[in-house]
């Protein structure tokens, strides 16, 4: 005669291992076909079973006995399931847009790169006395009188140096604007 689903939960409830894993050899396939049937995809199915399995033990505590044990492991189940629906949905839901987000960031990173490479480019173009004006009114932020002082020109050359920079820089890109 055969032990019933209901006394072997008794029994693994006390700790009864062999109990235990007499449940599990006999209801494994039924947790993996309703995951299946509720996930959808079997990698998802097999994953959910192996955590049911694993988590049984802890639930099992809670089983009183008052319906099948199969009833039992099927509300056990499907509630794993919809878990597992849940928290995918949740993380779908939270990674929508960042692929939108992360081609956004690399095309603005890649205009921003193809700004500063036609700006060195550009640099490379303008005469040294511009360059090195450039440099330290631009690239260290230092105000025309301490770029004057550094280049040993009067702060009003470093403005008019400044001004040949941007109508410059401006030409350039008005050439290569009509190159396209």
């Amino acid at each position: 005669m055969e032990t019933s689903d209901n006394d072997l939960a008794k029994a693994a409830q006390g700790g009864d291992f062999s109990a235990f894993s007499l449940l599990l050899e006999r209801h494994y396939d039924r947790i993996f076909r309703i995951s299946l049937g509720i996930l959808g995809q079997q990698a998802d199915a097999e994953d959910l079973t192996q955590d049911i399995c694993a988590s049984l033990p802890a639930k099992l505590k809670s089983y009183r006995g008052d319906a099948l044990f199969t009833t039992w492991l099927h509300r056990v189940t499907v509630n794993a399931a919809r878990d597992r629906l849940r928290r995918h949905a949740t993380h779908a839901k939270a990674a929508k847009g960042w692929g939108d987000w992360e081609i956004n960031r690399q095309a603005q990173n890649k205009e921003t790169q193809e700004a500063v490479d036609w700006l060195k480019e550009a640099m490379r173009n303008l005469n040294p006395d511009l360059r090195e004006t450039v440099a330290l009114v631009l690239g260290e932020e230092t105000s025309h009188r301490e770029a004057g002082k550094a280049l040993g020109i009067s702060e009003g050359t470093v403005s008019w140096r400044m001004g040949e920079v941007k109508k410059a820089l401006s030409g350039m890109a008005k050439r290569e604007e009509i190159l396209r």
